[in-house]
This record gives structure tokens, C-alpha cells and sequence, in this order.
């Protein structure tokens, strides 16, 4: 049989145990990593939020409107010209604004972002995103 003083005294030592880790000290935290220096940052800013690819993009961006700027401005305005006989797309005004300019710019806009759209299309078929 255990006497009643052996279990109080065994509930005094496990709340001292308690008490006792509560009051040690803890670890210090660990150090900072040291400095890696600019081109190793340069290095991962680049590979983090994938600069080049965002280059890229944009000077393809910049050359497929140029692109499509052509093709409407000089292939398809043309074309709608000679369907509308007498008609000059580019030299429709409606006081100061120049509505045929609107237009082709309207139709250039409607391009690019139908072949964006096509190409974020592929790239998530492909599971390139």
C-alpha cells in the first residue's frame, strides 16, 4: 500500500520539475545567416520572381503588337477599304476624333488578346504556367 504522503509528494516533485523548465533559460535563437553579397541577392531576385521570363514576355509583348499593328494597318484595313469602295478607314472623323483610327486600333487590341489568350491557353495545357 502507498501512503498518502508518497503520492503528494510526487505531485510536489512533478510541479517543481514544471516550474524548474519553465524558469531555465532557452536557447538562444539562431544567428542570422551572414550577408551574401549583392550579386548572390541579384542572383536570387532574379530566380525568385523569374525576371527574365517576365522580360521576355514583355519584349515579345512589344513585338507581337507591332506585329499586329501591321497586320491590321497595312493587310486588313486594305481589305475592308476595298469592300467599301470610296470609303478611307483612316480618314474617318467625326469632328476631331479620328474614328477610323480608333477602329484599326480597336481591332489591333482585339488581336493581341485573342493570341494571349490562346497562348496562356497552350501553356496551361502543357502545365507551363
Amino acid at each position: 500500500m502507498s501512503s498518502p504522503n508518497v503520492s503528494r509528494d510526487e505531485e510536489i516533485l512533478k510541479t517543481l520539475k514544471e516550474i524548474r523548465d519553465l524558469l531555465s533559460p532557452k536557447p538562444a535563437p539562431p544567428s542570422p545567416p551572414p550577408p551574401r553579397g549583392l550579386i548572390a541577392e541579384f542572383k536570387e531576385f532574379i530566380s525568385k520572381y523569374k525576371v527574365m521570363g517576365m522580360a521576355v514576355a514583355f519584349i515579345m509583348g512589344i513585338y507581337l503588337g507591332a506585329l499586329v499593328q501591321s497586320l491590321v494597318k497595312d493587310l486588313l484595313m486594305p481589305i475592308i477599304e476595298m469592300a467599301t469602295p470610296g470609303l478611307l478607314w483612316e480618314q474617318i472623323t467625326l469632328g476631331p476624333f479620328r474614328i477610323g483610327s480608333f477602329l484599326g486600333a480597336l481591332i489591333t487590341f482585339l488581336i493581341v488578346a485573342f493570341v494571349i489568350f490562346l497562348i496562356v491557353k497552350m501553356t496551361r495545357k502543357w502545365g507551363i504556367e
